[in-house]
């Protein structure tokens, strides 16, 4: 393995970059003016048990910052490339329980893993359509652990005034300290059957991003953007 990478898998690289990465995300959370949807529902929701939290890739940067104090715990899900354990620390420093999936485990597997941390009473984060997109898209693991749990599924979403854009897969919106800032929880209205065959399957991928992009759009329109990725 050469010098560069086994630095990108330092785990004190990991804590440096992950310090100053949480470091200004805490800035642009404490100096943007938030409005915030879809909290009373959350809570209704979470007084029966953990949920699942559906976000997309793009928006994924603050929602550390958003998951409320009273919510409990919140296992976000990652893989294990360098940026994503960067990721995953900075989670780690906003109290959350950041959970690295390796891309070699079978879905079997995860599954499974998902499965004890709601056992264990922690809701789940998960992008829809991480880590490698398509971009906007819902991947199978949303649709496969709402069948099989049958926690009530979230979409979040946030939007700032003052952002910019990764030249990313899914252009990651990254905020900048300042102006205000939208946070959006709308619940799931659709469901996925424990047996889908293949067009319940189909039907629930369309609702959930119907759902998911309805958040998104939400959260731009409450600060008068045009909708984005």
């Amino acid at each position: 393995m050469s010098f560069g990478k086994r630095l990108a898998k330092s785990p004190a690289v990991t804590r440096g970059m992950g310090a100053i990465a949480h470091g200004w995300l805490a800035r642009c959370q404490r100096r943007t003016e938030w409005e915030r949807r879809g909290e009373d529902a959350l809570r209704t929701a979470l007084a029966d048990g953990p949920i699942l939290l559906v976000l997309r890739h793009s928006r994924l940067m603050l929602g550390p910052f958003h998951w409320p104090a009273w919510a409990g715990d919140l296992s976000t899900l990652h893989d294990t490339s360098p940026i994503a354990r960067i990721a995953g620390d900075t989670h780690r420093r906003r109290g959350l329980t950041p959970v690295a999936m390796s891309r070699r485990l079978s879905n079997l597997a995860m599954s499974r893993m998902v499965m004890e941390r709601l056992r264990a009473g922690a809701s789940i984060g998960i992008t829809a359509d991480g880590p490698l997109g398509p971009a906007g898209e819902i991947n199978d693991p949303p649709l496969d652990w709402a069948r099989i749990s049958g926690r009530p599924v979230f979409f979040y979403a946030f939007a700032t005034e003052r952002q910019a854009r990764a030249q990313s897969w899914d252009r990651l919106l990254l905020p900048r300290p300042g102006g205000r800032g939208a946070v959006v929880f709308r619940p799931w209205e659709g469901a996925i059957p424990r047996k889908a065959d293949a067009a319940a399957r189909a039907a629930a991928r369309a609702s959930m991003k119907a759902g998911l992009d309805a958040a998104t759009a939400e959260a731009d329109a409450m600060l008068g953007l045009p909708h984005g990725p």
